[in-house]
């Protein structure tokens, strides 16, 4: 992402127009050079990438400055889960059009947020695609060196813990497409606002970052789904899980349509774009870490155990019986 060039291209043109003001970081040079320099002051430098897609992550009517948002707080989150704090991140853009009342929006949510989150933006591209559009956000954090929360620590006895409520976008999602969650939802235009909202503009945990990295022993974001990023993150760490499903934070209006048969628990617990943070701590450590939530004012809910073994996690009922699950998560493949 350059814009040094006297006879600037409308891509240099577009860069300094909306992206230019948001380079904030002095190591971002003003978006003028080919690279950025990221300083790692003594600690380990923590990367991560995602994109979001039309079509897939996003819908291609959703507000330009929502899309930008999702973009870059799906990074933020998984910054969160590692217990890093951001330092930053580069876009790639992939436009089919040049529109100025859509880009300008949407540069308006990406600065809003990097300036919120402390997250500047050091660089990237922008490019013509005749396909879907495209936004790529790679994020850099920092953390002390070797205090990365892995995927790979968690511990037979450990509790398992969850931030906020799980379930809540996949149905914002049903209520966008028209489905049978709107329909249950007919005259409760709050109750459709709150599912859509999680849906189209996340929460990263960021705030509660350095707890993660103070008291969890693994940790994860939940963007795939509860069941399946459980699933991972067990078989990263070699163990398995026991959750009581009854316990499973879910907000007023999933539980509401959960009751009315409107969606099942297997949809909350397997839908995607939820990004909560999933963590295993362990009991000496268990009241720290939720006194440290509730300072920060993010629920946080144990939802179950981590035990010894190999197998799958197991979702039980109120009367202890097995949930038996079709999908576990969202897949793209």
């Amino acid at each position: 992402m350059t814009n040094g060039n006297k006879q600037a291209s409308g891509e240099d043109s577009l860069i300094a127009r909306y992206f230019k003001p948001l380079a904030t970081d002095a190591g971002a040079f003003a978006l003028d050079d080919d690279a950025a320099i990221l300083k790692a002051q003594g600690e380990d430098i923590v990367v991560t990438t995602d994109a979001i897609v039309e079509g897939v992550h996003f819908l291609p009517d959703d507000p330009p400055d929502t899309i930008a948002r999702k973009a870059l707080r799906v990074n933020l989150s998984d910054l969160a889960a590692k217990g890093a704090a951001p330092a930053g991140f580069v876009l790639t853009l992939a436009l089919r059009e040049v529109d100025g009342g859509w880009l300008a929006a949407f540069a308006r949510g990406l600065g809003e947020d990097a300036q919120s989150f402390a997250c500047p933006l050091l660089g990237g591209d922008t490019v013509s695609t005749p396909g879907p559009l495209t936004v790529s956000i790679t994020a850099f954090g920092r953390v002390g060196e070797g205090k990365m929360v892995r995927r790979s620590g968690a511990s037979a006895g450990d509790h398992i813990m969850v931030t906020g409520t799980i379930g809540d976008a996949a149905l914002g999602l049903d209520v966008l497409k028209g489905g049978a969650v709107a329909a249950a939802l007919t005259g409760d235009p709050t109750g459709k606002e709150l599912l859509v909202g999680r849906y189209r503009v996340p929460q990263p945990r960021s705030t509660l970052a350095r707890a993660v990295r103070a008291h969890a022993s693994a940790a994860m974001d939940v963007s795939d789904g509860l069941a399946g990023d459980l699933t991972k993150l067990c078989a990263a760490s070699g163990v398995s899980a026991t959750i009581d499903a009854p316990l499973v934070p879910v907000s007023a209006v999933a539980a509401g349509l959960v009751s009315r048969g409107a969606v099942t628990l297997e949809t909350l617990i397997c839908g995607g774009d939820d990004y909560e943070l999933l963590c295993t701590v362990s009991e000496p450590r268990r009241s720290a870490f939720a006194e440290e939530a509730r300072r920060a004012g993010v629920a946080l809910t144990a939802i179950g155990m981590v035990t010894a073994g190999t197998g799958a996690p197991r979702f039980l009922d109120g009367e202890g019986g097995e949930i038996r699950l079709t999908r576990l998560s969202y897949s793209h493949f």
